[in-house]
Order: structure tokens, then C-alpha cells, then sequence
């Protein structure tokens, strides 16, 4: 086999430092403390379970819907996000339309929820239950 002459006039070197750069990483969801005291009371209702599991399925009149499980394991391609003591698994599908979602908890007289700010959607149904990215 034989190496071109261009092929051989590339190369890469590796250098030894001394000390590792490190680069900071943003949660793919960040919990406002509302919304973290309702999982805690939710998984301490379910003590069996870990986790509450964030994921996404094709519904409603635009496009897609956020789904909340229970979760006693985390699957083999989720996003595991703690804070405050609580364990969210974010399903591999969900993982790209959560990336910079602030997830809050709402109660009023009428309902109570919890409440994606998500700064990737491009579309909401008028319910506000289904959106597009």
C-alpha cells in the first residue's frame, strides 16, 4: 500500500500538560425549588421508585407532548440530572428539545402542574399541552 506524498505531510502532536483544563457544563434542565419540593413529595409517596422520567411522545394538535413516569432505573442512553437532592431521568428522545428548559410547579385553585419553560419551541397549541421545536 502506498501513502501519498499529502498524506504524509499532515501530522498531529500531543503535548503532556500539567494540569486539566476544565470545562464547565450546564445542566440539560434546571428544577426551580417549587417544582423540586413537589418531586420530592411525589417520590417519597413511591418509595420504591428513584427518579421522575421526562419524555416526549408525538400527540396533540402540535406535535409533541411532555411525559412524566416514576423510575426505578435509569435506561441505558437517559440524561441523569440531580439538584437538590432529586434525580431526574431525561429519556434519550427528550434530551434535545429539554437542552436550556427551566422546568417549574404551579398551583392555583383549579389545577396544579408542572410547567416547561422552553426556550427551543417554536409552536404552541392553543391548550398549551402540545408544542413543536
Amino acid at each position: 500500500m502506498r501513502i501519498s506524498m499529502a498524506a504524509r505531510a499532515m501530522s498531529a502532536t500531543v503535548r503532556a500538560v500539567s494540569r486539566k483544563r476544565i470545562i464547565p457544563q450546564r445542566a440539560p434542565i434546571i428544577v426551580t425549588s417549587a417544582a423540586v419540593s413537589k418531586i420530592k413529595s411525589l417520590l417519597q409517596q413511591q418509595p420504591d421508585m428513584v427518579a421522575l422520567k421526562i419524555s416526549v411522545k408525538t400527540r396533540g394538535c402540535n406535535g409533541l407532548s411532555y411525559t412524566l413516569d416514576y423510575a426505578k432505573e435509569k435506561a441505558k442512553f437517559d440524561e441523569e440530572v440531580v439538584q437538590d437532592g432529586i434525580r431526574i431521568f431525561i429519556d434519550s428522545k427528550a434530551q434535545l428539545t429539554l437542552l436550556g428548559t427551566e422546568m417549574d410547579y404551579m398551583e392555583d385553585k383549579l389545577k396544579s402542574e408542572f410547567i416547561f419553560n422552553n426556550p427551543n419551541v417554536k409552536g404552541i397549541c392553543g391548550c398549551g399541552e402540545s408544542f413543536s421545536v
